[in-house]
């Protein structure tokens, strides 16, 4: 009888990392029985549904609906509705992606329940406890089965953290599996020239975090950065980072409508990556992106003052940013010097195959 596996997503990135893993074990039908739980913390659609649709994801097989609201209040929630669930399906092995607070809740409810609990991406560390991420891979880390691991710094961290060799399963980077499987026909589509730009000649902008949008005077200091930049600029806005700049009417107050920054909808996954394909560079404060630019060997600025992946700036394309810093970095980029890079280890696309292998072995013994 196949073994019952909860996957868990909850946003975005989390959809990226689920996908090749529901693909996996979907095709060991003999052994395992994948169920998509979506906790349902990005709730519209072009946060959620378009990108279920891209990655060739079946619908949820359960959607607890939990939403907004503060970090207690998406934890609380979610703690409760999958309780219920656990106790009525009675999963074998629950199995959580990155960093959200459904990560971390889903992972507490399952160990209380005594259920395994297998976490993809562990052992990664920003040493910043102010960021909610930090705090929840920290929880999920101390309590989960089985830690799969994108590189070996972060193999590294879970040893200096005391954590039992047998739990750390070094297997490469899950959201590679992703991008490799959709590169080709992202490369082929036609978002960037849509939009009247070149290949290689525009850069794209993502902003979501608090510290970058939440206060309208320091959105404002980034947003005339971008609009200074002589370069066309993609900036597909989050609608976190939307609500500020519409409440504070930010597009006027930083010229906005005069500059060469093109403000779109949140995107689908291939036309999205379509932009950063073909991008010169990335600007972002997102975590995936950071990886995703390494593979590609574009040019990435992270506007934050640490990074949980440190090896996208040790031998990858990235480096971190201050709103200071931007205008001379944009400037090397743009003058051809920015660093050689490499591929990580096991970034290869077939990171849920081995992470399957490591899940059935663990639920056979």
């Amino acid at each position: 009888m196949p073994q019952k596996i909860f996957l868990i997503a909850a946003a975005r990135p989390n959809f990226m990392k689920v996908a090749p893993l529901w693909r996996a074990m979907a095709a060991r039908p003999e052994t395992l029985k994948p169920v998509l739980i979506h906790t349902g913390q990005h709730y519209d659609k072009n946060m959620s549904d378009v990108f279920f649709e891209d990655l060739g994801l079946p619908a949820p097989d359960v959607h607890l609906g939990v939403g907004g609201g503060s970090h207690a209040q998406q934890t609380a929630g979610v703690m409760l509705k999958f309780e219920e669930l656990c106790l009525a399906e009675k999963p074998d092995l629950v199995l959580v992606v990155g960093d959200v607070n459904a990560t971390m809740a889903t992972s507490v409810t399952a160990a209380k329940l005594h259920i395994p609990v297998a976490h993809v991406e562990a052992g990664l560390r920003s040493r910043d406890m102010t960021m909610p991420e930090e705090i929840n891979r920290l929880m999920t880390d101390a309590i989960a089965d089985l830690l799969f691991t994108p590189s070996a710094d972060a193999d590294e961290n879970l040893r200096n953290e005391g954590v039992a060799e047998a739990r750390i399963k070094l297997v490469g980077n899950i959201m590679i599996d992703s991008l490799v499987r959709s590169v080709a026909k992202a490369r082929d589509l036609s978002a960037y020239t849509d939009l009247g730009l070149e290949s290689g000649k525009f850069g794209v902008v993502t902003l979501h975090r608090p510290a970058n949008v939440d206060d309208p005077e320091n959105l404002t200091r980034i947003l005339d950065v971008l609009t200074a930049v002589d370069l066309p600029l993609v900036f597909p806005v989050h609608p976190r980072t939307r609500a500020v700049m519409v409440h504070h009417d930010l597009g006027a107050r930083c010229g906005l409508v005069d500059s060469r920054v093109i403000l779109a909808d949140p995107l689908g996954y291939y036309e999205f990556m379509n932009l950063v394909i073909h991008s010169g560079m990335m600007l972002t404060d997102s975590g995936g992106l950071q990886e995703e630019t390494t593979y590609l060997d574009i040019p990435c600025l992270t506007l934050r003052p640490n990074t949980e992946r440190p090896i996208t700036i040790t031998q990858g394309t990235n480096e971190l940013a201050t709103i200071e810093s931007l205008p001379g970095q944009i400037d090397t980029i743009l003058k051809g010097g920015w660093k050689k890079s490499r591929v990580p280890e096991l970034w290869d696309g077939a990171t849920a195959p081995r992470i399957v292998a490591v899940i059935e072995e663990f639920l056979s013994a």
